[in-house]
Parts: structure tokens; sequence; C-alpha cells
């Protein structure tokens, strides 16, 4: 076992944290890999084993290429990481849980005060001499080092690469967008399927779909649907004429009486977009008829200016 505390950063497209070491199953091995082999592993997981993610709490959350972590103990092949820039109750640093080492790197990245921002489902990073590296998802941010024709020049985990100024906006943390937006970034998910502690366009839980699509619109909320109902704005759940589009609607057992257990936006017309549960994709549905009508139990506004963590 190693002490360490410095900051290291996700090297492949999209790394899960797990709960523990042990946590990964054998079916799980696309996953742990450097590089990962996402599609793979999503289409060779049977709903039972979907489901047992969740219901075995194998995954706490994941990471994007680039994410930046605080390791502290390497375990063998697995290093114990805080993601810095997910807040939760669980760790006042981030979110906490164990990283394959393969998917991390040590190489420190530029300071640059400007970024950019994958605003597309998917997109090709490219090394300088144009040979294809990896798949980067919505919400990848890394730092720009200049500009060459067509392509944004970036510092990865990785070394320097190229991205399609296409599919990347200049990001510099400090734009924020109201949360109509976050909106029509999440209407580009439609169908996409659920999965358990998702935080890429490989698929999304029900409060990464919330917390992604306000990161695109420059907002960093909580990870975990607990933790967003408790900043915001508090708008009255029983008025339905004070909900605007871009609000996050919660939901509890029990007529709404127990803790926070789902979250999606408001889209108006009393309607709502989410992500749903295992076996479901996201969905945009209209709430009256629905459990959802008897179990909201908080709504909360975000956007500029709004306290968020």
């Amino acid at each position: 076992m190693t002490a360490l505390h410095n900051i290291w950063h996700c090297s492949v497209a999209v790394a899960s944290i797990w709960t523990k070491p042990e946590s990964a199953r054998e079916i799980d091995q696309s996953a742990i890999t450097n590089p990962v082999q996402l599609v793979k592993w999503l289409e060779a997981l049977p709903y039972k084993e979907r489901l047992d993610l969740c219901n075995s709490n194998r995954i706490q959350t994941q990471l994007l290429f680039g994410e930046p972590v605080m390791v502290e103990e390497i375990q063998g092949e697995w290093a114990k990481v805080i993601a810095i820039l997910q807040p939760t109750h669980k760790d006042e640093r981030g979110y906490p849980g164990w990283v394959p080492l393969a998917q991390l790197s040590k190489q420190q990245l530029s300071d640059s005060t400007e970024s950019i921002i994958v605003n597309v489902d998917k997109t090709q990073l490219w090394s300088e001499d144009g040979t294809p590296q990896i798949v980067l998802t919505f919400n990848t941010i890394l730092p720009v080092l200049g500009d060459e024709g067509q392509y944004h020049i970036v510092d990865t985990p990785i070394g320097r690469g190229k991205v399609l100024k296409s599919s990347a906006a200049k990001y510099t943390g400090d734009i924020v967008q109201s949360m109509d937006k976050a909106v029509q970034f999440g209407l580009g998910y439609l169908d996409l399927p659920y999965i358990w502690s998702g935080m890429s366009s490989y698929g999304y839980d029900c409060s990464g779909f919330t917390y992604n699509m306000a990161k695109a619109c420059g907002l960093r909320i909580p990870r975990d649907a607990g933790d967003q109902a408790t900043y915001g704005v508090a708008i009255s759940k029983d008025n339905t004429e004070e909900w605007q589009v871009g609000d996050l609607l919660f939901f509890a057992d029990e007529k709404g009486t127990k803790p926070v257990r789902h979250v999606g936006f408001y889209y108006g017309e009393g309607q709502m977009l989410h992500s749903p549960q295992t076996g479901k994709s996201v969905e945009l549905i209209k709430l009256a008829g629905t459990i959802f009508e008897e179990e909201i139990c908080a709504v909360r506004r975000y956007g500029p200016g709004v306290k968020t963590t």
C-alpha cells in the first residue's frame, strides 16, 4: 500500500468508480481495462447483471477522460480516489471510490485558463500526427493549447492531441447558462439506456443525467439526487404554476415521505425529462396519472447566481 496525495487524471474515455476493488465481476472486465471497452461491456450485461450494479452497490459514479482525481492510496492494481469535481455529502473533497490504476495517468495537464468542452454526443481525439486515439464523450473537458485549422490543440493525460472545433466549445467555467438550456441538451439523449452510476453519453443514471446537463450549462451541482435536493432555490412542489422549464423535480417512496430516490427535469406543460431506471431509457413523460405525481417531494431551481454546493 502506497500513500499518495497528488492529482492524477482519468486516461480512458470513461472510467467507473467502484465501491471497492472486489466490486468488479468477471463480466465487468471490459470496463476496467485500458483502453476501456464500454460498448462491449454494456452489450454483454443482461438485465439481471445491470440491476446488480445497483442492488449490490458495485459502482459509485464515473469519470470522463481528463477528469482529475485525488489519489489517496494504491492497493495492487487499484487506486483509492476522490473525484474532486463531483460534490457529495460522502466526502467534502469529492466523490470517493476505487478506480483501476491502468485507467489513471500521473501526467499533469496544462494550467491553461481556457479549455474546450465536448458539446456533441461523441467525437474523435487524434494525436498531433493525425493518428486516431480515443472517442471522447459529451462534456469531456480538456485544456486548450492553441488552434490549427479546423482543430483545437489540447493537452490530455496521454499527450497533446487534436479535437474538431465543430464538436467542442470554448469553456472558461465562468459562463453559466439558464437551466432551460440543460433541458435542450437532455433532449439529445432521448432513448439512451439507463445505467446505474452512469455519467457519460454511453448511459446516465437519473442524477448523472441532471448533473451532466447542468455541467454543459457551466453549472457544477451535487452528484446525487439527495444532495441536489438540498441546494438551489426551493420552489413549491404543490403549486405547479411556479415551476419553470429546467427546474429539478425530486421523488421519494411512500408518497414523498421517504428519502429522495429519483430526480428529473421539468420540461414544461406538465411533463418531465428523466433517465428512469435499469431496463428503461431517457424519456419525456406526462406526470399526470403516474406514480411520480404522488411521490414528488421537492422542486429546486438552479441557474446563474444560485448556490449549487
